[in-house]
């Protein structure tokens, strides 16, 4: 099967992105990264995309500013320009529109630090704290046009631990992600996620020794959605 071709949105540092880059430098993964975009110039992103010697591009969001669709139509044409076939977001912080959302309806995927749907939004570790939960985590989906909605493909939880601040419940969360997201991604990619009445279904392998994980020696993903 051939691999997909891959864009990764980002924002700033980029480190899931760096997760799915060392994920897909395996052959055997059936996602290939073609293309790291920014809609800023200065993400720390961009920097380790290139030092992996993956293709960038960045398309200014400023000069867009209050018209979201022609943004969403420049980076379109670096996406199709690229052959993309799949979009990643990995902190990507731009909403995007409706219209970009259906164009790429089943093919675009997020991931997102907390355990939806609670905390959408913003600063969740920090709302984790003070609604004083006792399970937090993160959540890989794919996007509908709702802000951090969709079909859910895999989360994982932490604990919440009597003595953490926001940071050191940031970094254990984050572990997951990197964890998670590779995984999510290679799912998608290989055709083994169909979505029924809004709910993501992940099929088994194909066939014995077809990919389960994409990250060598990782424990069982855990996943409210898949079957088989």
């Amino acid at each position: 099967m051939a691999r997909r071709r891959t864009a990764v949105l980002v924002s700033g540092r980029g480190s899931n992105m760096a997760a799915l880059l060392e994920a897909a430098a395996d052959p055997a993964y059936p996602a290939e990264i073609v293309l790291v975009l920014s809609n800023r110039a200065d993400a720390g992103g961009l920097a380790r995309a290139r030092a992996a010697g993956i293709p960038t591009a960045v398309v200014e969001s400023r000069p867009f500013r209050g018209d979201r669709a022609a943004f969403e139509h420049a980076m379109e044409a670096e996406l199709l320009g690229h052959g993309v076939e799949l979009v990643a977001l990995a902190g990507f912080m731009r909403v995007l529109t409706e219209g970009f959302v259906a164009r790429w309806g089943g093919r675009l995927v997020n991931i997102h630090p907390s355990l939806l749907p609670s905390f959408r939004g913003v600063d969740t570790h920090a709302r984790a704290l003070a609604a004083g939960v006792r399970l937090h985590g993160c959540t890989v989906h794919l996007v509908s046009a709702g802000v951090d909605e969709g079909p859910i493909l895999a989360q994982a939880a932490v604990p919440v631990l009597p003595d953490d601040t926001e940071s050191t419940l940031a970094a254990r969360v984050l572990a997951q992600e990197h964890r998670i997201y590779p995984a999510a991604l290679a799912w998608l990619a290989a055709g083994r996620v169909r979505v029924e009445g809004g709910i993501a279904r992940v099929a088994a392998p194909v066939a014995e020794g077809a990919l389960a994980s994409p990250l060598p020696d990782a424990p069982a993903l855990p996943t409210n959605r898949a079957e088989g």
